[in-house]
């Protein structure tokens, strides 16, 4: 009755104690697997985004010109950023092998130990109650066999007694003495029958609660406890798929940009691109004139042919192996496939002159962009530095106006050097585009060149109307840099009046902390090595306490223990709205 009351309770298997012990540990191997299993596939996924990761890198654009050349076609670009979204997608693979560590293969781990301890406490109750049941059945029968053994001797003694007192030869002392002894006999198995029947009533107590009462409690908690475990193991299989789905979205979205970055090739676009990159401005060769050797005419060259020739040599046999252009290499070697091999390799005279005219003119004007961005910076800071002459010379305890010349020497000599090369450069462009420059063209460049080192402002150095490196016309570096001349001119060293600008003297008297006004950011570097100057670093965000009044300083503060003046060429300031003249100046 009480097993049918129990159900499926384990109790009902109370005398299954070892096949259960099997069992648990059977589950407790089943856990241990489990997680070796996840263990092996975090390895797996960690071995897989580190394998992707080195993919990506390896394919990685290289910084060379060849690179730079390629990175110019949609088809490249794609391919780039099919590279990137590769490597953010084996971050996600990281991400999976991180939560499986921490969500599954860390949780477990702690568990088991959790669940090895609570089955040793259960199965050593189980075993200790086992022990005592058993203890008790061995006291019941040392009992039991005890009350036979003081039966048999009060029979025996009953017997002996019976016949001492049959007998007439026996006096009668010995007739009392074997009564007297069977007496006691009796009355040690009467004794030893008591005990057993007590013991024998207090092992059935025992017993009952060992069966319906220990063992099923011990046996109950060992279910709880292998219910939990397959409980863990249910949870633990779902988070080792919720893992995956968690970043599928992030790894869609990688998808996604890879596919959009294959709908983002253009054929046509990068068509173009080959015909831009490889146009050489080349004529095609004109005709080939018929020779009409029955009358001994003289052959004669077309004069788009691309022979240098003029003379024909004739071969035997009466024929003649015509020029195909672009492909046959003429007498100077030059063929369409040598000019495309210089231009990726980037090897050549400094004129560029082994290329094909087109893309001669673009590197020979990209070069005279970069000379004009050159004397532009080298312009600026003869700028900055010649307002700070100017500051030392109204101002001595700011420092030795003599101390600036030096680097004014080395940025002139620069800025000549550079505005030289500019020169040879627009030479060699005119020369491409069919313009050679005039003696007069050359004699007002250095007229301009002469009224630029002295009066610092920006020459018009680059050629009007002239290509672009992209093969458009344009003219916005020199308007940009005439406008930039004209209205930021540079001071000529020397003494500049004292009535337009405030001394510093009066100013450092002051120890009021100025109010900010405004902030900046630096443009250049400055060291700041004479008194009442401030370093500062490109890139620094400073705050504005007194903007410039005229003579080319700007007082900033970095916190409330450094402030000082920096050239204002040097910044570029955003004044607050309510600061004085509320505007902003570079």
């Amino acid at each position: 009755m009480v097993e049918e009351r129990m159900g499926d309770c384990w109790s009902y298997t109370k005398d299954q104690f070892d096949n259960l012990e099997k069992h648990t540990q059977w589950g407790i191997e089943f856990v241990e697997k489990y997680t070796k299993f996840v263990k092996e596939r975090s390895e797996i996924e960690t071995s897989y985004a580190k394998q992707i990761r080195n993919l990506s890198k390896k394919y990685q654009p290289k910084k060379t010109s060849r690179e730079e050349e390629e990175n110019k076609y949609t088809s490249c670009r794609a391919f780039l950023t099919t590279l990137n979204e590769l490597n953010d997608y084996a971050g996600q693979h990281e991400v999976i092998a991180e939560n499986l560590t921490s969500q599954i293969i860390g949780e477990l781990s702690r568990y088991l130990q959790e669940l090895k301890g609570e089955r040793k406490t259960h199965f050593h109750d189980g075993r200790k109650a086992q022990q005592h049941i058993e203890s008790s059945w061995k006291q019941l029968e040392s009992c039991k066999r005890r009350f036979e053994r003081d039966c048999k001797e009060a029979d025996r003694a009953q017997q002996y007694f019976e016949k001492m007192d049959a007998d007439i030869n026996v006096t009668k002392a010995d007739v009392e003495k074997a009564r007297q002894q069977a007496q006691m006999r009796h009355q040690m198995a009467a004794d030893s029958k008591g005990d057993y029947s007590s013991y024998l009533q207090k092992f059935n107590q025992e017993q009952n609660e060992h069966y319906y009462t220990v063992i099923p409690n011990i046996f109950q908690k060992l279910q709880e406890m292998e219910e939990k475990r397959i409980e863990r193991i249910g949870v633990c299989m779902k988070t080792f798929a919720e893992v995956d789905r968690q970043v599928l979205p992030i790894v869609g979205k990688c998808l996604d940009g890879m596919t959009k970055a294959a709908e983002s090739i253009e054929p046509k676009t990068d068509s173009k691109q080959v015909v831009e990159s490889y146009k050489s401005g080349f004529e095609p060769p004109g005709d080939v004139e018929f020779e009409d050797y029955g009358q001994a005419m003289k052959r004669t060259a077309s004069e788009t042919s691309l022979s240098n020739t003029r003379e024909p040599k004739e071969k035997p046999g009466g024929k003649s192996k015509g020029k195909l252009w672009p492909f046959i290499k003429n007498k100077n070697k030059i063929t369409l496939n040598s000019h495309v091999r210089n231009l990726i390799e980037g090897s050549g005279p400094e004129d560029f002159s082994h290329l094909p005219p087109e893309q001669r003119r673009k590197k020979l004007q990209g070069k005279i962009d970069e000379l004009n961005k050159d004397i532009q910076k080298e312009m600026d800071q003869r700028d900055a530095l010649t307002k700070m002459k100017d500051v030392y010379v109204k101002n001595p305890q700011m420092g030795d106006p003599a101390s600036v010349d030096p680097r004014l020497t080395e940025i002139g000599q620069n800025i000549e050097k550079l505005q030289f090369e500019l020169q040879k450069f627009e030479g060699w462009l005119a020369e491409v585009e069919g313009r050679m420059p005039s003696k007069s063209d050359t004699s007002r460049r250095q007229s301009g060149l002469y009224e630029t080192q002295n009066n610092t402002s920006v020459g018009n150095s680059c050629a009007q109307d002239r290509e672009s490196p992209d093969g458009s016309y344009t003219e916005e570096q020199n308007s940009e840099i005439q406008v930039k001349a004209n209205t930021n001119p540079v001071p000529v060293p020397g003494p500049v009046p004292t009535s337009s600008t405030p001394e510093f003297d009066d100013e450092f008297d002051d120890e009021e902390t100025l109010p900010t006004i405004g902030t900046c950011k630096a443009l250049y570097p400055f060291e700041g090595h004479n008194e009442g100057t401030i370093s500062v670093a490109e890139g620094e965000l400073l705050y504005v306490i007194e903007e410039d009044k005229g003579d080319g300083w700007t007082r900033v503060r970095r916190n409330e223990d450094e402030e000082g003046y920096v050239p204002s060429s040097y910044i570029e300031v955003l004044l607050e709205t309510n600061a004085k003249g509320a505007m902003t100046y570079i």
